[in-house]
């Protein structure tokens, strides 16, 4: 169980690695939200598992044939392989197929032995359609999508964000503004902090299958060193804690880096404030190095660039990827333990 656990956790970190969705930087207006709709949810396109429902491992379904009640079978469960089998029809690839077409394509199996077989298949129990959560909620990990939700629904059935208590007083350990959802490898505009203490109920998308939620650290006091280092990942903040200082601690640039400038990205997804650091300035004691706070994101482009806007969506990108990653390194056993 752990490993089918871990396999999916990796497979949804690698959503982020794709190309992702722009973002503006602060100076520019807020992103578009995700289209209203009637009632307490939004949505960016239709639900297309809703549309067309597609059979996958993990789904269980009952068989029948037309005229021939003793040949009733329940309970077949689509074998990892995303094949079935009912009676001759052996083996049938139906991952991926609607119930129509996987219809046809049991009848297809079955026309050898029976003249026009009719084949009725019907769901019992829906366990292809996942969506994973991580971070400072309550139940953490891999979730079956049984049902359509939205996202607040998400959050509320992983038991609501973390609490804690801090200075006698009960605080959230969620961060929503480093908070983040990714679908196909894009990021969705989603502002966790209108949703969740403004009630703006236009960020409330309904979840899809294999969408990713991060619901970041607010407790942390780490910044990020990304991109063209030698060991790009998450960094513990001191009061030295500068661009230059950072960079060489992840081992300085790597060959390809483009290394003239430094993007350091501050604040929220929905409004992050662009810092533009030219290092050879900087190492010619023509500038001052720039200090860095909790949570900045330090990015090194691999590629010549010129306004913050050129590279902000891959900073971004490789920000979500690497705290996912984080999340799993920190929080998951190894599968094989060392002797």
């Amino acid at each position: 169980m752990q490993r089918i656990l871990t396999n999916f956790l990796f497979h949804a970190c690698t959503l982020v690695l794709l190309n992702g969705q722009d973002v503006s930087p602060e100076t520019a207006k807020d992103p578009a939200p995700v289209a209203s709709v009637p009632g307490n949810q939004g949505t960016t396109a239709p639900a297309s598992w809703r549309k067309r429902f597609e059979l996958g491992p993990g789904d269980v379904v009952n068989f029948s044939l037309f005229g021939r009640p003793e040949l009733t079978r329940s309970g077949f469960r689509i074998a990892p392989d995303g094949t079935v089998s009912y009676l001759q029809a052996q083996n049938i690839k139906v991952s991926g197929l609607s119930f129509d077409e996987a219809r046809l394509a049991i009848e297809k199996g079955l026309s050898s032995h029976f003249r026009s077989p009719r084949v009725i298949i019907t769901p019992l129990e829906v366990g292809s359609k996942r969506f994973t959560i991580l971070g400072k909620v309550a139940h953490k990990g891999v979730v079956t999508l049984e049902r359509p939700i939205t996202l607040v629904e998400a959050i509320a059935n992983a038991g609501g964000l973390e609490i804690g208590l801090f200075d006698y007083k009960i605080i959230e350990l969620a961060d929503l503004d480093h908070s983040f959802v990714a679908r196909r490898g894009q990021h969705l505009p989603v502002d966790f902090r209108r949703l969740l203490h403004e009630g703006d109920m236009k960020y409330n998308l309904e979840i899809e299958p294999e969408d990713f939620i991060y619901i970041a650290s607010n407790i942390t006091n780490d910044f990020y060193v990304l991109g063209a280092v030698v060991s790009p990942g998450i960094q513990g903040l001191t009061d030295d804690a500068s661009v230059i200082s950072a960079i060489t601690r992840r081992g300085g640039f790597v060959e390809s880096a483009w290394n003239s400038r430094v993007l350091v990205i501050r604040g929220s997804f929905a409004k992050p404030k662009t810092f533009i650091i030219d290092v050879q300035r900087v190492l010619a004691a023509k500038d001052k190095d720039f200090k860095l706070e909790p949570k900045d994101i330090v990015y090194v482009a691999d590629r010549p660039w010129l306004l913050a806007e050129d590279v902000l969506k891959d900073a971004l990108q490789a920000f979500a990827s690497s705290a996912a990653t984080n999340w799993i390194s920190q929080h998951l056993k190894p599968i094989v333990n060392p002797p």
